[in-house]
């Protein structure tokens, strides 16, 4: 597996986290692989052969070739049909909403392809351009022309939406909302309407993703072999708490998660 991630230009630091690719060989035969949330947005172009998505243990679609996968707040598998040749773009949880006049909670939990977001000739050739380009340094080139033209110039999100979204990720998800929102009590049930209209996810939900990013970081970087360590430094109750989020997000237990076959590809990603 060859995975690699590339930043992006100034003018899009603050809402694309970066680029990344990815390479496998169609002999590698890989297995199913479960995917679990990371709190981001991604558009992604396939340019291998197909890749599924499985809707239930048997049932599957086919990614589309040109998406946007929005907030997910469960693991799902996909599974290589061959040659995996993938370029994306991953989205701060805030992003994505400044390119786009649709509500981002309709994104969640699935893949939307382009043509539903953008006019299909303008998809079809963005997709034909990143086809067609010699490398990802060209491929960054034409994503970035087309991001930059279509970033509203008056923001979508409003202020107390990012300083939320900044708060969640400054804390490693552990912040409480009535911290952040000590100024703005008497917002939260606005916040929490424009949030999940804007991020796609409500600010709990969010900050459940970030904090299980953070203690899966630490688990797969070996920072202790401790899970009890890795549960009070992530700031969970006990280790009890750190293992039914971890499961709720993953499938599975801290311990077999590491030893699981099916999260090479996760393993890659958020190590």
């Amino acid at each position: 597996m060859n995975y690699q991630t590339f930043q992006p230009h100034q003018d899009l630091k603050a809402l694309v986290s970066c680029y990344w690719t990815l390479e496998i060989p169609a002999e590698y035969n890989a297995e199913r692989q479960r995917i679990v949330p990371d709190g981001c947005i991604e558009m992604a172009f396939i340019l291998g052969d197909e890749i599924k998505r499985y809707t239930s243990q048997d049932e599957f679609i086919l990614q589309p070739r040109a998406m946007v996968l929005g907030q997910t707040l469960a693991p799902f598998f996909i599974e290589p049909t061959g040659y995996v040749n993938t370029f994306a773009i991953r989205f701060y949880p805030y992003g994505f909403a400044n390119f786009v006049t649709k509500p981002i909670e309709q994104l969640a939990n699935k893949e939307t392809p382009l043509t539903s977001l953008f006019e299909a000739s303008i998809v079809n050739e963005l997709e034909r351009n990143i086809i067609n380009a010699e490398d990802t340094k060209q491929r960054i080139v034409v994503i970035e022309k087309f991001l930059l033209e279509r970033l509203n110039e008056q923001s979508t999100i409003d202020t107390i939406v990012k300083q939320t979204v900044d708060a969640l990720l400054s804390s490693n998800g552990t912040a409480a909302i009535t911290t952040i929102l000590k100024d703005y009590l008497s917002k939260r049930r606005q916040l929490e309407r424009n949030f999940k209209k804007q991020i796609g996810v409500s600010p709990k939900q969010l900050g459940k993703v970030i904090r299980l990013q953070s203690a899966l970081k630490m688990l797969l970087n070996k920072e202790t072999d401790s899970l009890t360590k890795i549960a009070y430094e992530s700031d969970y109750f006990d280790q009890a708490h750190f293992n039914k989020d971890f499961k709720e997000f993953t499938g599975i237990s801290p311990t077999a998660f590491l030893s699981n076959e099916q999260m090479a590809l996760s393993t890659l990603f958020y190590k």
